[in-house]
């Protein structure tokens, strides 16, 4: 009886310690994605120098998140790009901003999606699907921009 008490507490144990590397597994592939996502926001930012180079990559710019979302662009002005948001989960939202810097501007690419994040920015359900939508996106941003822009 002893020993099948003491083999019933190790079975125990040992689910009790893979549960927590699965957690911790859990945690340290989110931890990555966050910084994936951090690293593709810096990469979606752009300098332009003058006026004609910032109004063309603007002009891009829209262009760019007309093509990468499924959502009607809300706004399209000379500061700012927004499309609305989806009625449902797991589809991207994005936006775009042009601020003035000496002659030129930096442009920089936004994006996030409904339900990416649960309460106190914890993995949301649609999480892993929305990463890595907006990481492609956010990461071929300026690709796009260079090869547009050199192709005019």
């Amino acid at each position: 009886m002893k020993l099948l008490i003491a083999l019933t507490l190790a079975q125990l144990l040992l689910l009790a310690c893979s549960f927590s590397e699965t957690e911790a597994q859990k945690a340290g592939r989110f931890t990555r994605t966050e910084q994936s996502l951090e690293e593709a926001q810096r990469n979606a930012t752009v300098e332009c120098n003058d006026a004609a180079q910032c109004d063309a990559a603007w002009k891009l710019t829209k262009t760019y998140v007309e093509k990468s979302s499924k959502e009607r662009l809300l706004r399209a002005d000379d500061v700012a790009i927004d499309t609305d948001m989806p009625s449902g989960s797991g589809k991207p939202v994005y936006s775009a901003t042009r601020t003035a810097k000496g002659s030129g501007a930096t442009i920089v690419l936004y994006a996030q999606c409904r339900d990416m994040y649960g309460e106190e920015r914890t993995v949301g359900s649609d999480y892993n699907g929305c990463a890595e939508k907006i990481i492609a996106t956010q990461n071929g941003f300026v690709d796009y921009l260079k090869a547009n822009l050199v192709a005019k």
